[in-house]
């Protein structure tokens, strides 16, 4: 993979935009460089760009580099920013399976960027020959979300792995729920391939979806390449902060964790149990996608009473099917109990 001759002309010679806090490292008495109010600390100040003290956070928890970490606002910031990195508007195409999560979509719409979507079989599962057929010459990334949204089963590894062997552009394994998955991340494997981007998030196992703090994990170059097309101080000091507390925390997001996989599979054995479930689908995130009798009906019923699931019978192979997330013990028997006395 050349990554020079994938990236966009534009992009490739694109010259950043220098922060005064990129020009300067380390501590100073006196900052008089950013037109900052002298008041108000630590609030006037702009926050670090580069977010260097909670990416070190990460890489001790993570066991990745910090010189391959990339700290984008949310997810959705990473994912946006390879569109426009690599992909030409009208011109470059990407690939993804189907289904999966809607932002890869809605950022190629928004960039104007075709997206070849190759249906997941029966078990949900792709096979990597198939998706490297709907590739040509102009296909700069292919989307992997594992374990997948809205299906909650890990893709097989070893046609991710052919995939990325295969495949000259850049590769993305989305591992937003990786947490709560029996597979090992990817992000071990980040030496081995240098096309390789792993997403991941402090919005699920981490509780923080409030704080809004995506990471991306990939080679330097890569992490270069974002880092050179992000807004400045993409990250703010109230989130830098937050984040240094959850990591602090780390223990407790372990429990959390444990917590709800024992929670999911309680659910699972009372789910079985209700006459208009009709299947569950095996899964290895923190949530629990069901067929049921008429999923229209079902949410809509549920939604009466105060519950809120999701409704995804309208997406590809998930007809009849509502995507529900597990909650608290409480929350998860007052969804059990109005299952049971829906049609009685």
């Amino acid at each position: 993979m050349n990554l020079q001759e994938l990236l966009r002309a534009n992009i490739r010679n694109l010259e950043p935009y220098s922060c005064a806090r990129d020009e300067f490292k380390g501590e100073a008495s006196v900052y008089l460089d950013a037109n900052e109010n002298p008041y108000n600390a630590p609030y006037n100040r702009y926050p670090d760009p580069l977010q260097w003290e909670v990416k070190k956070r990460i890489s001790t928890q993570k066991g990745v580099h910090i010189e391959n970490i990339f700290l984008g606002n949310g997810s959705d910031e990473p994912i946006d920013l390879l569109y426009r990195a690599f992909c030409e508007p009208r011109i470059d195409n990407v690939v993804a399976i189907d289904p999966t999560y809607g932002m890869y979509k809605v950022c190629a719409s928004i960039n104007d960027v075709e997206y070849r979507q190759v249906l997941l079989n029966d078990e949900y599962q792709f096979a990597a020959d198939e998706l490297l057929q709907a590739t040509d010459e102009h296909t700069k990334l292919i989307w992997l979300c594992s374990p997948n949204n809205p299906t909650g089963n890990s893709l097989n590894p070893d046609e991710i792995k052919k995939t990325l062997d295969n495949f000259n552009g850049i590769v993305v394994v989305d591992e937003a729920y990786i947490d709560f998955s029996s597979q090992q991340s990817f992000a071990s494997r980040l030496s081995h391939y240098p096309n390789l981007v792993i997403l991941q998030t402090f919005s699920k196992a981490w509780g923080s979806a409030a704080i809004r703090l995506g990471m991306a994990f990939a080679s330097p170059e890569i992490v270069q390449v974002l880092n050179k097309i992000k807004y400045p101080y993409n990250i703010n000091i109230l989130t830098q902060q937050q984040a240094l507390d959850v990591l602090d925390n780390a223990e407790r997001t372990k429990q959390w964790v444990e917590t709800l996989l024992k929670e999911r599979a309680n659910l699972i054995e009372e789910l079985k149990k209700i006459p208009l479930v009709q299947h569950i689908y095996p899964t290895d995130a923190n949530f629990i996608l069901i067929k049921v009798s008429d999923a229209n009906s079902v949410y809509h019923y549920l939604t009466d009473k105060g519950i809120i699931v999701r409704n995804r019978t309208k997406v590809s192979l998930c007809l009849n099917s509502l995507r529900v997330t597990v909650g608290t013990p409480e929350e998860n028997k007052i969804l059990l109990e109005e299952l049971k006395k829906y049609n009685n």
